[in-house]
């Protein structure tokens, strides 16, 4: 089972590494599963589990308004980084949008109210051992900048607008190798430690019962449906978070959930070259899921 997933991997352009595990009970499928991976938007999960746990502590209040600010806003591809104005919103809405289209500035904003030691301790409580938070997205986005020899992510995206196309290129090269495509020196996790997290959320076992059915119910309605989703039909159901960053890693976790009650925890990781071919890929993580769910439940 673990050769036919590596080649599907391969057949896409990529590498991968993937651990699956029913919620309950025993039995695994796993490549790579211990191997550190750059989670991208994936770690969300962990800053969604910690806010709704604060939310139902009563530490933090859901209704609290926060400004996204136009000129403070962490750098996006979706939602509110595309937002010309000032944006107010409640903590509990920064969760849905954290988590369905993966918003950065929403993102940015609840792990500053909780706290990234808050984030990394509750890891450590879980026994997630290979899952560590470095910084926010922002500084993360500068240092991509930094190590591209540039002053700050925005100087880089300024400097690319203008730059003749075989700088750029070169640059593009040079992506790889930077700090925050590094798990050794960024932000990091490993399959094994994601299944694991699923398993307790989906459990009632990584915080309150009223925070894990918050976050199972949200990422029941990412706007993603064509990873992990896509190995599936209908009855079945994934609920899931997606990352990608600058088409190196394309991750996804989440619970694969059958009409007959079976669910199963799957956390995939992907890294290519820039460049590659993102749909082959997308549809490798949800063929390579579907085929480890059905080796699981044979």
């Amino acid at each position: 089972m673990t050769h036919d997933i590596r080649e599907i991997f391969e057949q896409a352009g990529c590498e991968g590494a993937l651990c699956v595990r029913p919620v309950v009970g025993d039995g695994e499928i796993a490549l790579n599963a211990d191997q550190p991976v750059v989670p991208a938007s994936v770690f969300k999960v962990q800053i969604a589990l910690e806010a709704e746990t604060a939310f139902a502590d009563g530490r933090l209040d859901p209704r609290e308004r926060v400004t996204l600010t136009a000129a403070e806003r962490t750098p996006g591809p979706v939602g509110s980084s595309l937002f010309a104005d000032d944006a107010v919103l409640s903590l509990r809405d920064m969760v849905v949008l954290m988590l369905t289209i993966s918003d950065n500035p929403a993102t940015d904003a609840l792990l500053r109210r909780v706290g990234v030691d808050a984030v990394n301790a509750t890891a450590a409580r879980l026994g997630l051992t290979g899952t560590f938070v470095t910084a926010d997205l922002r500084t993360m986005l500068d240092t991509i900048g930094e190590d591209l020899g540039r002053a700050d992510w925005a100087d880089l995206q300024t400097w690319a607008a203008g730059a003749p196309a075989e700088e750029v290129a070169r640059a593009d090269a040079e992506l790889p190798g930077v700090r925050a495509m590094d798990p050794s020196r960024g932000t990091r996790t490993t399959p094994r430690d994601m299944a694991a997290l699923l398993r307790l959320i989906w459990t009632d076992r990584a915080g309150p019962a009223a925070a894990c059915a918050r976050v199972r119910e949200v990422m029941g309605q990412q706007l993603t449906r064509h990873r992990i989703a896509g190995g599936f039909r209908p009855p079945v159901r994934v609920a899931a978070k997606s990352g990608s960053l600058l088409g190196i890693p394309r991750n996804e976790i989440g619970v694969v959930s059958f009409p007959d009650g079976r669910q199963y925890a799957a956390a995939v990781f992907t890294r290519s070259l820039p460049g590659s071919d993102d749909a082959a890929i997308n549809r490798a993580i949800g063929t390579a899921t579907a085929r480890a769910v059905a080796a699981l439940g044979a």
